[in-house]
């Protein structure tokens, strides 16, 4: 090394005698890189930096891996303030296990106040669409309290409560679409995950024996879901099928159609209206049915039906076009769902009705996502009911 700076030193000494050339050109730059890579310090700084780099670049092309997780908001102050509602518990915890802690603090993502806002994103689950919540339930002036607990009515001014608790819809102009997915409540994970996965614009419909049943509504409806409640009605091979002991009776007097309808609109608040459970026996039964209709338009409630009661015409009425998992298989409820887009095209709009199968709501889930790029418009139930 002494050498060759000897060396490079005479020879600047001789040029410079000779003529006063411009000053020695310095090292490249790849001659640079080397010598500092070549320390080790640098080296390990530098690689720390091409990693950060590099993350940053993925970080920018799929984005953060959280961002398409649902997200739970809970309000401090609803949760703090009176008495939680019943069922919220249930609601958040699968197979009786608690799926969130005492200790919200704790778990929020987010710093919070004493009354502000806890942020929870929940894994592994699909996304649904953003939406405002639906109102929490009851209304003022929409119920009256019955014998067996809160009963709807229609309001003073003539509102009913079909139209108070439905989800607010504005057609587009295009064919619209829309589907009841019922039987919920009673499993845990299954409402949980139609809750949570579906989009706002599927109607829910809940089991009237179902344990906590205002808080799994309280719930839908904070997810922007309108709800049903079902009502047991009498099939054809009744006893050996036996909905329960409310089941509305093809041969029952009408007095005692009424009362049984009543146990099971007092269970919960906040539906805009009923759909059938089982029924086809009952619904092909004049007296039985002319008495449970015309107990639901003096409380201004909807009846959307699985397509049983497709003739029975009337304010708040709505019938489904298919029932989609009558085969449980994807590809079987694929059909069904295209059916129903085709009937939407021909009459302007179609309902479909399933039950919370786990493949049920994963077709449904998927479907959802790409409808609206073909051409139609995903509904609440509510919005194909005929107005009075």
């Amino acid at each position: 090394m002494l050498e060759r700076s000897v060396t490079m030193a005479m020879f600047s000494k001789k040029q410079f005698a000779i003529a006063a050339p411009a000053p020695a050109p310095s090292p490249a730059l790849p001659e640079l890189a080397m010598r500092a890579f070549s320390n080790p310090y640098v080296g390990a700084g530098a690689a720390g930096v091409l990693f950060l780099l590099v993350l940053i670049a993925l970080i920018a092309l799929i984005g953060d891996p959280k961002a398409s997780s649902p997200v739970v908001r809970l309000s401090l102050a609803k949760i703090t303030a009176g008495p939680t509602p019943e069922g919220w518990r249930e609601g958040l915890s699968q197979n009786g296990q608690p799926t969130v802690t005492e200790d919200i603090f704790q778990l929020s993502e987010t710093p919070i106040g004493a009354m502000g806002e806890a942020t929870i994103t929940v894994q592994g689950a699909r996304p649904f669409h953003a939406a405002d919540p639906l109102p929490p339930a009851p209304l003022a002036g929409f119920h009256t309290q019955g014998p067996n607990g809160p009963l709807p009515i229609i309001a003073a001014g003539g509102k009913t409560p079909a139209e108070a608790y439905a989800r607010p819809f504005t057609p587009n102009g295009r064919p619209k679409v829309a589907l009841v997915i019922g039987g919920l409540g009673l499993n845990a994970a299954a409402t949980r995950q139609a809750i949570d996965t579906l989009p706002p614009e599927i109607t829910l419909s809940f089991v009237p024996y179902a344990e906590g049943l205002q808080g799994w509504i309280d719930l839908a409806r904070a997810a922007g879901h309108e709800v049903l409640l079902e009502t047991p009605m009498e099939p054809n091979d009744y006893p050996d099928n036996d909905p329960g002991p409310y089941t509305l009776m093809a041969n029952a007097p009408g007095a005692e159609t009424v009362k049984k309808l009543e146990w099971v609109l007092s269970r919960a608040t906040g539906y805009f209206g009923v759909t059938n459970y089982l029924g086809s026996r009952f619904m092909t039964s004049d007296n039985g049915m002319s008495a449970f209709l015309t107990a639901l338009r003096g409380r201004g409630l909807a009846f959307i039906d699985d397509g049983q009661a497709a003739r029975r015409t009337g304010p708040g009425r709505a019938s489904a076009l298919r029932v989609i998992d009558e085969q449980l298989s994807g590809e079987a409820i694929d059909q069904q769902l295209l059916a129903i887009e085709a009937g939407a095209l021909q009459n302007g709009q179609a309902l479909g009705s399933g039950f919370a199968y786990p493949v049920t709501l994963s077709q449904v889930a998927k479907w959802a996502e790409s409808v609206e790029s073909r051409g139609y418009q995903l509904a609440p139930a509510s919005a194909l009911a005929a107005r009075r």
